[in-house]
């Protein structure tokens, strides 16, 4: 039931997972962190079994610094994205990880996002989703994904996805965390889906209501 997806925007990329850590039927946190910092300027989303997830993100985070400290080099986004998709495909056939991830981060080449699942497969991507959650905002990212995005339509964007997220799938999450990277570093937002929509809907229903008056006086 994992909700994972994420987007590009003008200088900084975007990540959101919900927070709930589950086994069938049995929730087992739920303050879970999905979105791991692999370093100042990445960050990767997974999706599975969290025991794999978490290995397989901590096992990539380490061995980026590992590169960093041996050869005073550091990765960019592309060739950690090809790393991590390499260590995916040399599990496959030995003790596979099922974990599906997005790798966000922000390089010399702009903000940049890639899709991975189990079987290792790799695309550089503008948006992507794993998990049903992130299935249900793929339809939304083509009709309201455009290029160089601002940070307010990106959490216009962002709440949209997890409306249609919370309308659509059964015992859907509540508590989310939305991770911001840009060459600053990365921002980390605390996203409550029942106080934010609440907000939402009352603000636009208090701007259909200004509308109708205004509509109102008009035809008056």
């Amino acid at each position: 039931m994992d909700v994972v997806f994420g987007f590009v925007g003008y200088d900084f990329a975007v990540l959101v997972a919900d927070r709930a850590a589950t086994q069938q039927i049995i929730v087992q946190k739920s303050d879970e962190d999905k979105i791991a910092v692999v370093d100042g300027t990445k960050i990767m989303a997974t999706s599975g079994p969290r025991g794999d997830c978490v290995a397989f993100a901590e096992y990539v985070a380490a061995n980026v610094r590992l590169y960093r400290l041996k050869y005073q080099h550091e990765l960019d986004v592309k060739a950690t994205a090809h790393y991590a998709r390499n260590e995916l495909a040399t599990a496959l056939r030995k003790g596979p990880y099922q974990v599906n991830a997005l790798l966000a981060g922000v390089d010399a080449n702009g903000p940049e996002l890639y899709f991975m699942d189990y079987l290792a497969t790799c695309h550089r991507v503008n948006t992507g989703g794993h998990g049903y959650g992130g299935m249900f905002c793929l339809s939304l990212f083509d009709k309201h994904w455009v290029p160089n995005m601002s940070r307010a339509q990106a959490m216009e964007l962002v709440d949209l996805c997890v409306a249609e997220v919370c309308e659509r799938l059964v015992t859907a999450p509540t508590e989310y965390l939305v991770k911001i990277v840009d060459k600053k570093g990365v921002e980390v937002i605390e996203y409550d889906a029942t106080e934010r929509l609440a907000k939402r809907r009352e603000v636009q229903m208090q701007a259909r209501e200004a509308a109708r008056q205004a509509a109102a006086r008009v035809g008056a």
